[in-house]
């Protein structure tokens, strides 16, 4: 990789596959999927776009549970590239459940990452909407068998106080394995601190601050987390998505999230790589959180965030460090054999 002669007014075509070469998805959602939503490719076959580009590894992320046992299965299947499992604490699992994460953390594959859910946490559940007479309107108004059902079972993390035994058991569950990180999942921004309170509490290794939940963020408090060591994840889903509905959590027709406020929408995408920027890379996780159909695949994603990074002016040391080099300590791979540099030599056939 050619980094000294690059500059922004004198780039090599190839400079983004380059880049891509070694670099990580932590947020891949490769299915199972509910068939309302197709996805774009299988787990397999993201892991074989993402190996012919080079990159080291994926992280699977499923939205109803555990993806360990697809990431075991993809990993005997396809070598060349290494790919992980994670827990999101789900409703349709019993939400913040022991035992469900203790037997996630037991399964073959590599389980990385406990979460605490993304649309079934109370903060995101509470906000997911449909269109009625042109107008957002909340699920849990629209619907009260959704307020009822859903809403009443949906995570939420006690901002102060005392905490249930059963979010104590978890969070212990997760200190005794160093190499699994704890993500905030889609939490309010005051419940983002308690989580991290918590985790220093118990003596848990690594905390990721989810995208949704970075998004409520200031710039000084991101800047203050990083400095205790917290990692802050950055999706390109927020800065480059679509207006359709993204993910169906929910089985049922009417509970479709028809009214999501798309990030990229809202504000200029210089601005979210201005606030990039002031926060520093030395803590920033960067991956794609692409899956569904309407999107490019993972690895297309990826080499879309590298050239855009690249447009905006950031240093290939910083691409690096938040594509590559951040999520390997993350997920606890930063020790192990780099691979090889060069597409080419990886897989010579490819070219």
């Amino acid at each position: 990789m050619s980094t000294g002669a690059e500059s922004f007014y004198n780039r090599s075509m190839e400079l983004p596959d380059e880049l891509l070469v070694g670099a990580i998805d932590s947020h891949v959602h490769a299915g199972p999927v509910l068939s309302s939503n197709p996805g774009h490719l299988d787990p397999i076959e993201v892991a074989l776009e993402a190996r012919q580009a080079g990159m080291r590894a994926l992280v699977y992320y499923d939205v109803f549970g555990g993806s360990s046992g697809t990431a075991w299965m993809v990993n005997r299947h396809v070598p060349g590239i290494r790919t992980y499992g994670a827990y999101l604490m789900n409703s349709g699992h019993g939400g913040m459940n022991p035992r469900a994460i203790r037997t996630a953390l037991a399964i073959e594959g590599g389980c990385r990452m406990i979460s605490f859910g993304s649309h079934c946490t109370y903060h995101q559940a509470s906000r997911e909407s449909t269109i009625v007479d042109g107008k957002r309107v909340p699920l849990h108004e629209a619907y009260p068998k959704f307020a009822k059902d859903e809403l009443s079972r949906a995570i939420r993390i006690p901002t102060e106080g005392d905490i249930s035994d059963e979010l104590g058991e978890i969070l212990e569950l997760v200190a005794a394995r160093p190499e699994v990180y704890l993500n905030t999942g889609h939490v309010s921004h005051d419940e983002v601190f308690r989580i991290v309170e918590l985790a220093q509490e118990y003596d848990i290794a690594k905390v990721l601050v989810s995208h949704p939940a970075r998004g409520q963020l200031s710039v000084d408090e991101q800047k203050d987390l990083a400095a205790q060591g917290v990692f802050l994840e950055g999706a390109l889903v927020d800065v480059f998505a679509t207006p359709s509905p993204l993910t169906h959590y929910y089985a049922e027709r009417e509970y479709i999230d028809r009214g999501a406020e798309i990030p990229s929408m809202n504000r200029p995408m210089a601005t979210y790589l201005e606030t990039l920027r002031q926060v520093g890379a030395d803590q920033v996780v960067l991956c794609t959180d692409y899956g569904v159909r309407n999107l490019p695949t993972a690895v297309q994603g990826m080499r879309t965030w590298i050239t855009i990074l690249l447009d905006f002016g950031f240093p290939l040391e910083d691409i690096r460090r938040m594509t590559a080099d951040n999520p390997a300590r993350l997920i606890g791979i930063e020790d192990d054999q780099e691979p090889a540099r060069s597409r080419r030599a990886l897989y010579p056939q490819a070219d």
